[in-house]
């Protein structure tokens, strides 16, 4: 079975800590996450941000980032994953976040490394799972400039670290135009203002849904 994987992030890869986060600072934690999902489910995440949209009459044509809603709207969106996974074992959840005040200078002298390293962790051992992947990411979120690009990384992690044939394809596609990137983005912005902000409402309905791994903790 053809497994999708969509993938955003919350946070930021800046290292300014001399100046409080939205005040000139950076993000303390920065939040990588991830909605995998069989190719025939991909409607079911899609509908849950549709109905959304509907409901709140949001405009379709302007993309609503988890941090535009009001915690009702964060609240509602949370139920309605949980119940998603709970309906099906096929459909997972995953975030990994670091925190970005212990990350060595020397890493943070090559930020898309980090980045790369944070998406093999949080992803290798579930596309390992598979024979064929379609992974997602809002192509913002893809950092390619540390030498081989984060496809061929994934591809030859898997083929020689897990000794597996998964085929992997990546094929990046904007938020604004893809529901379940926006899935993936609301999954992130619920792990990370748990990390950045102490806000944990949400955090407390999703937690026992979603497989959450820490960095440099």
């Amino acid at each position: 079975m053809i497994m999708y994987i969509y993938l955003d992030e919350s946070g930021d890869l800046g290292w300014k800590f001399n100046a409080p986060y939205r005040r000139g600072g950076s993000s303390r934690y920065i939040t990588i996450s991830t909605l995998t999902v069989p190719h025939t489910k991909r409607h079911l995440p899609k509908r849950i941000i549709k109905k959304l949209y509907d409901k709140y009459k949001w405009n379709p044509k302007k993309e609503i980032k988890w941090s535009d809603m009001k915690l009702d709207h964060r609240e509602e969106f949370a139920r309605r994953a949980v119940d998603l996974f709970n309906a099906h074992d096929d459909i997972q959840y995953h975030a990994i976040t670091v925190k970005k005040e212990r990350v060595q200078a020397h890493i943070r002298n090559d930020e898309n490394k980090l980045y790369n390293y944070m998406i093999k962790l949080l992803l290798l051992d579930e596309m390992a799972k598979h024979d064929e992947i379609i992974f997602v990411p809002d192509p913002r979120s893809i950092k390619v400039e540390s030498g081989n690009s984060l496809h061929d990384y994934l591809q030859t992690c898997l083929w020689f670290e897990k000794s597996v044939s998964t085929k992997l394809s990546t094929k990046p596609q904007d938020s604004a135009s893809n529901r379940n990137i926006q899935f993936a983005d609301m999954l992130s912005g619920i792990v990370q203002g748990n990390y950045e902000d102490n806000k944990r409402s949400t955090w407390n309905i999703l937690n026992g849904s979603l497989i959450s791994k820490r960095l440099y903790f």
